[in-house]
């Protein structure tokens, strides 16, 4: 099994969203640590990212909701570091409406693709991202893409407690990878 780096968004995953409900369930899950959850930096949670990484024996998975999944685009293309995959979910639209003024660091985000397999998980009704705009990221990124439905912003208020459809999509995902 694959070592499993959490990555939540702006504001840290709370005690009801699935990646905290993952974590305290597997101990192949571990969180990066950025210095702020609630004003991030953009270099800073790189940095990050990439400790955490080094800190695996072997290339990790990522796991990554709503900003983080921005993060990963940026982290991407500064460090060569080696990682297994990305589970992208939530993916935000940066130049939307709603997203928040604090994260506009991550702003613009690297449009080319990734160098190491990704799949992205979109909900049909997400407020910060539109379907529309992640199929086109999904395109520049060389990412799979899908669509389980109106799953909200796919977090702790969307009311999927320990989402057991987006476990089963993670294991399948890294059922794929090389080992």
């Amino acid at each position: 099994m694959h070592d499993i780096i959490t990555l939540p968004g702006l504001g840290g995953s709370g005690e009801t969203h699935w990646q905290t409900l993952w974590e305290r369930s597997d101990a192949c899950f571990g969180r990066f640590q950025p210095t702020s959850w609630d004003q991030p930096e953009l270099d800073d949670w790189e940095q990050s990212l990439e400790r955490a990484v080094r800190r695996c024996a072997k290339p990790p998975v990522l796991v990554a909701h709503s900003l983080a999944c921005l993060l990963v685009a940026h982290w991407a293309a500064r460090f060569p570091s080696a990682i297994a995959g990305a589970f992208l979910v939530a993916v935000p639209d940066p130049d939307g409406t709603s997203f928040p003024a604090e994260a506009a660091a991550f702003k613009p985000v690297p449009d080319r693709g990734l160098r190491f397999p990704s799949l992205i998980i979109a909900s049909t009704n997400d407020p910060y991202g539109s379907l529309e705009v992640t199929q086109r990221r999904a395109r520049a990124w060389q990412s799979g893409l899908i669509v389980p439905g109106a799953l909200g912003h796919i977090n702790g208020s969307s009311g999927l407690g320990d989402w057991p459809q987006g476990r089963a999509l993670l294991d399948a995902f890294c059922a794929g990878l090389p080992r």
